[in-house]
């Protein structure tokens, strides 16, 4: 088995708590679109994803795999190209704002992190929030510094389940994809991995995926990336 020598991180569910990040910025986003009316945004939330019973969002939904592309192509389905564009470009400041101000870190990733920087690991960052918003999100955690790259949606052509990402960061790195392993909590994550031929998919189960919709196409699926460095340290 080819050593693994880059590693691609999901961002939201992966390094940052999910629910305690972005329930407040979904219901933020949803009463703006539904003119703040409470009973409208609570159907965009449900139609995005939200159960509110469990009160998470679910594995591989709009809200929880998508771009804000996504979201506004569902809420708004009928808006014009220029209009839509435009409430992308809204719903991107308030994801680059409010995501990044109000970012929960997983317990225990900074530590990983560092420990998997100081074992020369090239680390990037591949997520469906903004570039802008992931790079703030980093900064906000404390973490960029330990980051060759970040990769929003808007950094590549076509952003997960694709694989540009993956090749945008062999291109930085001069790796190959086989020496790169993608980990992340939904299975777009690790449909990108098997698209841009990784060497190693890891699904965690930090964030919306479940160990059934992840382990069809992970090679391993951990608790959290807080697993990874022991993991790593046990394939050489």
């Amino acid at each position: 088995m080819t050593d693994i020598k880059g590693i691609l991180f999901d961002k939201d569910g992966t390094l940052v708590d999910f629910n305690a990040t972005w329930l407040a910025v979904a219901d933020l986003m949803a009463m703006d679109a539904a003119d703040n009316q409470r009973d409208k945004a609570d159907r965009l939330l449900v139609a995005a994803g939200f159960d509110f019973s469990s009160k998470r969002f679910k594995a591989d939904s709009v809200f929880a795999a998508g771009t804000n592309l996504d979201v506004v192509e569902l809420w708004f389905p009928h808006l014009s190209n220029s209009a839509r564009l435009d409430q992308v470009a809204h719903f991107n400041t308030i994801t680059t704002e409010k995501g990044a101000a109000l970012a929960v870190p997983l317990p225990g990733v900074k530590e990983a992190l560092a420990s998997l920087h100081a074992k020369a690991y090239r680390l990037g960052v591949a997520t469906n929030d903004s570039t802008l918003g992931c790079e703030r999100t980093l900064a906000t955690l404390g973490v960029a510094q330990l980051f060759d790259a970040a990769y929003g949606y808007d950094a590549v052509a076509n952003p997960k389940p694709a694989p540009d990402t993956i090749r945008a960061f062999c291109d930085l790195t001069g790796l190959k994809p086989q020496e790169i392993a993608m980990v992340g909590d939904n299975r777009h994550d690790l449909e990108m991995a098997r698209a841009g031929g990784c060497g190693l998919a890891v699904g965690v189960l930090s964030g919306t995926g479940t160990r059934d919709s992840l382990a069809s196409l992970a090679d391993m699926v951990l608790d959290s990336m807080v697993d990874l460095p022991a993991m790593l340290d046990a394939r050489r």
